[in-house]
């Protein structure tokens, strides 16, 4: 797991590459008494876009965050790039349902096991009564709203206002079977997760196995990408897929794909959360553990 300590923070970087930019960054973090703990960079040949992760310790900062940041930001602003500095602090994360609960069990599982560091699991949202079971065994508050076509902008309301109110940083979809609206994802962008069960851009939208044993597929697979007002089509955050032939049936590859569903989403949460992912126009970059 890539988790720092409480001295540590990450800077993430990208933009257009150029010679001289991790000397730049490296040589303003020592200038404030930061040291590098580990680095990891990488170029886009095709759009000459460099990215780049920092993890570094601030034990002996000797100035102090506002400083150091304006450093960095004056630097950013020299080179033509897009910078933030990610100081420690706990995620507080949301999960949203609906019936399947494997994906939410695997996520509180993994949780309580101390897999996810850092995390806070603050509520669980869901348009059903029938997981609140899973919500209080793990003593994790959990809200219904029911929707309907008429109802879902107000109750969207609602629910936003529940998580203003709960100060969410991220919020997980988890087999949440209702499409959000784009105000919804306007409100947390690029801090939406959601699982689909298709290795997109294949199967967007609803029954994707169905459809996948229609068309005879030899894989299937599980999508985690951030949510977007274009359907099914966010950035990808992470994938898998497993292989499957003539001889399965659809509940085979239901029972295939909620393994893949629940482990890719974990991978993807884990990366969120400790500040492993860059987002650049439609793609991820996310770097490694």
């Amino acid at each position: 797991m890539a988790s720092v300590s409480e001295t540590q923070a990450i800077l993430l970087v990208h933009g257009p590459d150029r010679k001289g930019i991790v000397a730049a960054f490296s040589q303003t973090l020592f200038g404030h008494g930061c040291g590098i703990v580990s680095s990891e960079q990488h170029t886009d040949e095709e759009s000459s876009v460099f990215y780049q992760r920092i993890v570094f310790d601030a034990a002996e900062l000797h100035t102090d965050r506002v400083s150091l940041e304006r450093g960095i930001d004056e630097v950013a602003s020299r080179l033509g790039m897009t910078c933030e500095v990610r100081w420690p602090k706990p995620k507080r994360v949301a999960i949203f349902v609906s019936k399947y609960a494997h994906c939410l069990w695997e996520l509180l599982l993994r949780h309580d096991a101390g897999e996810l560091p850092g995390v806070e699991i603050v509520q669980i949202v869901s348009n059903h009564e029938d997981l609140r079971h899973v919500a209080e065994h793990f003593s994790v508050p959990y809200a219904v709203f029911k929707v309907t076509k008429e109802t879902k902008r107000a109750v969207e309301d609602q629910e936003l206002a529940l998580l203003k109110d709960k100060q969410v940083d991220l919020v997980v979809l988890a087999r949440y079977m209702q499409i959000i609206t784009d105000e919804f994802c306007a409100a947390y962008p690029h801090r939406v997760i959601n699982i689909h069960h298709s290795f997109l851009p294949a199967f967007i939208g609803s029954k994707p196995y169905h459809r996948a044993h229609a068309r005879g597929v030899k894989l299937v697979g599980a999508t985690a990408h951030y949510a977007t007002a274009d359907l099914d089509e966010g950035p990808i955050i992470e994938q898998d897929c497993a292989r499957i032939s003539h001889k399965n049936s659809i509940d085979d590859l239901l029972r295939k794909g909620r393994v893949l569903e629940k482990n890719v989403l974990v991978t993807a949460v884990r990366a969120h959360v400790e500040d492993r992912i860059i987002v650049y126009e439609s793609k991820c970059v996310v770097f490694g553990e």
